[in-house]
């Protein structure tokens, strides 16, 4: 740790009048301390990072930093100019320059040290050391924290609330406000943990709560915030620093999650429900931002939350003060913004794992099976024996366009295995899980294990890299985990596995379920049409829905699929668009059962289900699930079966409506839909009228909001 700066590694006289210049000639003391493998390649991951953002900040100081696969270990470099360069600060050039390297694939430790010199830049006394110090070694020394910078005064929070008194306070405040101890400082920090960092913005900022607490009669104004840039090295660190000095200062209660390399842990539920307000510091997307939906947000850049902490908290309470929030959360978060925390249970994690990889793949089904579908209408039912178009097209052929579209789709299914398996692997153990999952993926394909093979892959893949990323690396070797030696090594294992032990038994197993499939006649095929369609409608889009879809869709993900597979695409996509139809039905025929939001949520449910888009009725069930979910579900099993009763087929795994040209007995398939939309409408309205209806609201009736609140707090639910 305390050789990641070295007196050679101290230039206190920087020539260099660019900030190119400048970084080449930090870099070559990287080179020749053996800190860095390949100086060109190196600079150019700097001169990258630079063009995603300036790393001048003012007071002065210029962070030129990178990832890179250069780098042999996490290393810093500092050099002092006399004459300033130019970093892009807005107060000017930079006098003082830390050049940060950190390997590709840096382990938290270190990236934590890195993380608290970005912290103590935020320390004036640590900058003023560093811009009066004559020796290399003493800055170096000062950088590692070796040594304290001379104490002028009383730390900054120190004289805010004790008038920079003398010997005790001032030794109590060095640990937090001077480079002394950045390992303390950073033990927390770096990796976002909830328990430090309160610590750091309560514990610290101790004198001024309670002048906030007296202040406002009670709790003092509480904050969450989160800072993140793209490399997480310096600017998420600083920025942290910088509104939690503003926040002691201002009596401010205020928690920083920092986004950083060295990982994050997400902000204690409860800190975040408790907040009055949110301030989002960032230059990369926030991970599970929806957690802060509905609540004053003040959203800006990383480097805005360094140079201007105190307008950023000044501005939220203005917001807090005049009631704006963020918009509710629309739509779930990314896979690695769903990962959730590491106190989920095994089910939970595994449910998201598999989410994770059939989120990526839909898309892919959605477009190649819209596309083989067109490709059989514009062509006919044998445009899968159509010779390449590489070979022969004819531009005023109808032929020849449909069979176009069907080989762009056949080459869009054929990536189906290979990104569930690989997203599955990304959604445990992130990057890293990409290649072995793609690798795993594909091998799948190759032997015939389709998607279960896929789904095995994709575990196995996730479960390898995890186990990899628990050893302990030599130093000279974590430069290339993540580019050379992860997916080596994984992708061999990962392959082993598939090739040579469990490929065949899950080949067969699907082999198994694609005849049974098959064989599906006659009452067989009406209960499993039924099944699906209560699937479809339990929760509306959630994870069972997602069940019964993926089922469905993995039987058509073949250039020929059969007629079993098609019948099922069929019943999933008619009982899907039950619910919103039927809500959309029930709000037109029957509006005085329902709330004037749930009336116009009914309008756009309208085009949600023709759409085959089920989401469009959760408000109405979150509103009301005991009536809502119930009714849906006896829609959709009609419909399922109906479906399959009628021998319907479909080959495109979306479109509502809108590819009914596409579908095998398309005006039986309508009867079933509209069967069980009238089933679902009739049910909704008939539980819907049996209950007592709430009092109408009146100026003279200063009882009747009382009476209706129970019913309007729903609403932010089904929201």
């Amino acid at each position: 740790m305390s050789e990641m700066i070295t007196a050679d590694l101290v230039d206190l006289d920087l020539s260099a009048d660019t900030k190119e210049a400048a970084a080449r000639a930090l870099a070559e003391r990287m080179v020749a301390q053996g800190r860095v493998t390949d100086l060109e390649g190196f600079l150019a991951d700097v001169a990258a990072r630079e063009a995603q953002m300036p790393t001048g900040l003012d007071g002065g100081i210029g962070i030129p930093h990178c990832r890179s696969t250069h780098v042999t270990e996490p290393t810093l470099a500092f050099g002092r100019s006399a004459a300033g360069i130019d970093f892009g600060a807005a107060d000017g050039p930079a006098d003082l320059v830390f050049l940060i390297a950190a390997p590709a694939g840096a382990d938290d430790a270190h990236l934590t040290i890195l993380s608290s010199l970005a912290r103590q830049l935020m320390n004036t006394e640590f900058t003023d050391a560093l811009r009066s110090v004559r020796e290399a070694a003493t800055a170096a020394a000062l950088i590692r924290g070796d040594e304290a910078p001379p104490q002028g005064g009383a730390p900054e929070t120190a004289s805010a609330g004790e008038g920079g008194a003398g010997p005790a306070q001032g030794t109590a405040g060095a640990p937090q406000d001077t480079a002394a101890a950045p390992v303390a400082a950073s033990a927390g920090a770096a990796a976002g943990s909830t328990d430090p960092a309160p610590a750091a913005a309560v514990e610290d900022g101790a004198a001024p709560a309670p002048a906030a607490a007296a202040a406002s009669g009670g709790t003092p104004f509480r904050i969450v915030a989160v800072t993140s840039c793209p490399t997480g090295i310096a600017h998420t660190y600083m920025a942290a620093e910088s509104l939690e000095n503003a926040g002691r200062e201002t009596g401010v209660e205020l928690v920083v999650e920092t986004q950083g390399s060295a990982g994050f842990t997400r902000l204690d539920p409860a800190v975040v429900a408790a907040a009055d307000a949110v301030i989002l510091a960032h230059d990369v997307p926030v991970r599970d931002k929806d957690r802060f939906a509905g609540k004053p947000t003040v959203d800006v850049g990383v480097k805005a939350g360094i140079n201007r902490p105190a307008e950023l908290i000044a501005e939220v309470r203005e917001k807090a003060a005049r009631g704006e929030a963020s918009a509710p959360a629309h739509g779930p978060a990314t896979p690695v913004e769903r990962a959730g925390d590491s106190t989920e249970g095994y089910g939970t994690k595994l449910r998201k794992w598999l989410m994770s990889g059939v989120s990526y793949m839909v898309p892919f089904v959605a477009a190649g099976g819209l596309l083989i579908a067109l490709g059989f209408a514009i062509g006919g039912y044998k445009i899968n024996k159509a010779p390449s178009v590489m070979d022969h097209f004819l531009w005023t052929q109808a032929d020849s366009w449909g069979a176009l579209l069907f080989q762009i789709g056949g080459v869009a299914f054929g990536f189906l295995v290979p990104v569930l398996a690989g997203y599955i692997a990304y959604g445990m153990a992130d990057r890293p899980g990409l290649v072995p999952g793609f690798v795993g993926g594909a091998i799948a394909l190759t032997i015939n294990a389709g998607f279960l093979g896929g789904l095995a892959a994709g575990l196995i893949a996730g479960g390898v890299v995890m186990a990899i990323q628990r050893v302990n690396i030599p130093a000279a070797l974590r430069g290339i985990m993540p580019v050379v030696v992860i997916p080596l090594i994984s992708s061999a294992i990962v392959g082993f596995l598939m090739f040579v032990v469990i490929g065949k038994p899950i080949a067969r197993a699907q082999k198994g379920l694609t005849d049974w499939l098959g064989g599906l006649t006659g009452t067989n095929a009406i209960l499993l049409g039924a099944l699906l369609g209560l699937m479809m409608c339990f929760d509306l889009g959630g994870p069972v829905n997602k069940v019964a879809y993926t089922f469905a869709t993995a039987g058509i993900a073949v250039s020929n699929p059969s007629d079993s597979a098609m019948k099922i695409m069929a019943a999933v996509m008619a009982a899907g668009m039950v619910p919103p139809l039927a809500m959309a039905l029930a709000t037109t025929v029957r509006g005085k059962l329902f709330t004037p939001t749930e009336r116009e949520n009914g309008k756009a449910a309208w085009v949600l289900g023709a759409s085959f888009i089920s989401e469009g009725a959760i408000p109405f069930a979150a509103a009301d699930p005991l009536r809502v979910i119930p009714s849906s579900m006896v829609g959709g099993a009609l419909t399922g079966a109906l479906s399959m009763g009628f021998g319907a087929t479909l080959r495109a795994p979306h479109g509502g409506i809108f590819v009914v040209p596409l579908i095998g007995n398309p005006l039986l398939y309508l009867v079933a839909v509209a069967a069980g939309v009238c089933v679902t409408t009739a049910l909704v309205v008939l539980l819907k009228g049996m209950r007592k209806p709430a009092p109408e609201s009146t100026g003279a009736d200063p009882s009747a909001p009382q009476a209706a609140a129970p019913k309007e707090t729903k609403q932010p639910v089904a929201a």
